[in-house]
């Protein structure tokens, strides 16, 4: 039977060594009983047992903090599982296996944490995947998904991530900052604020736009809180992030296609069909294709006071990238009449914005003439 030496002078690579070795061999165990009925015991047990025989001269301490350490390999999300479990991450950024940050107050910094190799990034991944149903490979090295607590993640595999695997993973927090909240974070004045809640109230369709991590969604979910609690709401997104504290909602979530490319359930399909379900409002998490025709189309045919998001970096910028999006709907329709009916169907767009510093801040709320 192998030993370890005591922990005396022990380096963390020894460690780190021991741990990815017992991993491996738990691994390799794992598969040979693959087709046997009944003949593995439990992860846990398995790597308490595994660390008992090959580090016995470890405190105890030690043993139980080097079992946690190769559980979190084997069944969670290794080196990312401290960052998931810091409340004021915002966001995680792998850049391959020897970089990773993260965003915290706006800010992104590097951290220390890092993965062995890319064979641990890509385990990682598939942990990540498997659970939700999907995973990346050659023919599909792209995915997109919603993890059970809500965050948004989204890996890049090569040959399209020149450097190695990428993971951006998008936490939200569990209680979304209000309206009053928002004031007090200077992310909108007091005046603006009641002019939103005013606006809301009186069923006036409003786009919010901005860039990447702007603030959007967190904006779209406060304004959100302004609907009347008597109304049936119908949002629409593509992972569902809204948290709407009206009694009546019922959310729909895209679907992509299967690894066989089928069974695809696009924004377009669900607001199409939330047409049917007697809708008092609806909000769209995101406009970013053909389904802004037929949103459009609602909001000129009596579906008023929707709420959603684009991206785009000014409210000019906003309106012109709606046009370009309900063109992509290939029907045929002039643009004129296309600018028409996004003149009639958005009343406010309101532009916010991410600064140097990291703050999220409303820079203006324009009134779309008809």
């Amino acid at each position: 039977m192998s030993r370890v030496p005591g922990e005396a002078g022990r380096s963390g690579s020894d460690l780190d060594r021991l741990a990815a070795s017992i991993h491996a061999s738990l691994v390799q165990r794992r598969r040979a009983r693959a087709g046997e009925q009944g003949g593995d015991e439990g992860v846990d047990e398995a790597i308490r047992a595994a660390v008992g025989e090959r580090a016995a001269l470890l405190s105890r301490d030690s043993r139980d903090a080097l079992v946690e350490r190769i559980v979190r390999e084997a069944s969670g999300l290794g080196p990312l599982e401290v960052l998931l479990g810091d409340d004021e991450i915002e966001e995680v950024m792998v850049n391959g296996s020897g970089h990773v940050y993260v965003e915290r107050k706006g800010r992104i910094e590097k951290v220390a944490v890092r993965f062995e190799n890319e064979e641990q990034l890509r385990n990682t991944i598939e942990r990540i995947l498997a659970p939700l149903g999907r995973r990346v490979d050659e023919m599909s090295p792209m995915a997109d998904a919603r993890l059970a607590d809500g965050s948004r993640v989204n890996v890049v595999i090569p040959p399209l991530a020149v450097d190695g695997p990428a993971i951006s993973i998008r936490r939200f927090p569990s209680k979304r900052p209000g309206p009053d909240d928002l004031v007090r974070l200077g992310t909108i004045t007091g005046p603006d604020l009641d002019r939103l809640s005013a606006a809301v109230s009186s069923r006036r369709s409003i786009l919010i736009s901005g860039g990447t991590g702007s603030g959007k969604t967190t904006l779209l979910n406060a304004l959100s809180s302004f609907l009347d609690p008597a109304e049936r709401i119908v949002t629409i997104e593509d992972a569902a992030e809204l948290s709407l504290a009206q009694p009546h909602v019922v959310r729909l979530e895209s679907r992509p296609p299967s690894i066989e490319g089928r069974g695809e359930v696009t924004i377009r399909d669900l607001l199409k069909n939330a047409l049917r379900m007697r809708p008092d409002r609806i909000v769209i998490g995101e406009v970013r294709g053909p389904e802004a025709l037929d949103l459009l189309t609602a909001l000129n045919t009596g579906h008023d006071g929707a709420l959603s998001t684009v991206h785009a970096s000014s409210a000019e910028d906003a309106l012109g990238r709606l046009e370009v999006l309900a063109l992509m709907a290939g029907i045929g329709l002039p643009q004129t009449v296309i600018g028409a009916q996004l003149r009639r169907g958005f009343d406010l767009v309101v532009q916010i914005a991410r600064e140097a510093g990291g703050r999220r801040r409303v820079t203006g709320i324009e009134t779309v003439g008809s």
